[in-house]
């Protein structure tokens, strides 16, 4: 089956990427908002659509948020009583029928139940890797393209 959506664990993944918002507190809304700001490009550059979920019963308990949910990186925020968690697994059970989901997400327990619902699982950390290697290869290849291009623009003039 193929990759339908990666459903990614908000602040697990803040917590793990100390480097992405330096000297931000983990829930503030400026480290949301730059962790969705690179979800963003990553989903340009796999073309994989993917749902954020924060534990948090408004966005205004952390702060404000620049940025909107689309279909491409939905955001969402649990409800009173309710777990970034068991959002996610919900999410995985029913996007089962149209493919497989990556939960991202450093709770193990978590992991297994999406494994066990069909779905892949991975580590915080190697999902930064993963993001990070996709970000550098598409900068290189814009890079040679570009170099490409301005070889061809010189030699036509």
């Amino acid at each position: 089956m193929a990759l339908v959506r990666i459903l990614v664990d908000g602040y697990s993944l803040l917590h793990e990427w100390l480097e992405l918002a330096p000297g931000k507190p983990r829930y503030s809304a400026a480290a949301r908002d730059e962790l969705i700001r690179i979800l963003t490009l990553y989903h340009d550059a796999t073309g994989t659509p993917l749902t954020v979920f924060f534990d948090g019963s408004s966005p205004a308990i952390y702060g404000p948020s620049d940025r909107v949910s689309t279909r491409e990186v939905e955001i969402l925020f649990s409800k009173a009583g309710q777990t970034a968690d068991q959002m996610i697994e919900r999410a995985a059970h029913r996007f089962n029928p149209y493919g497989e989901v990556l939960a991202v997400t450093d709770d193990i327990a978590e992991r297994d139940t999406v494994v066990n619902l069909g779905g892949l699982a991975s580590s915080c950390r190697n999902f930064v890797q993963s993001i990070e290697s996709t970000l550098a290869d598409q900068q290189n290849d814009i890079r040679h393209h570009n170099r490409q291009e301005r070889n061809q623009f010189n030699r036509r003039s």
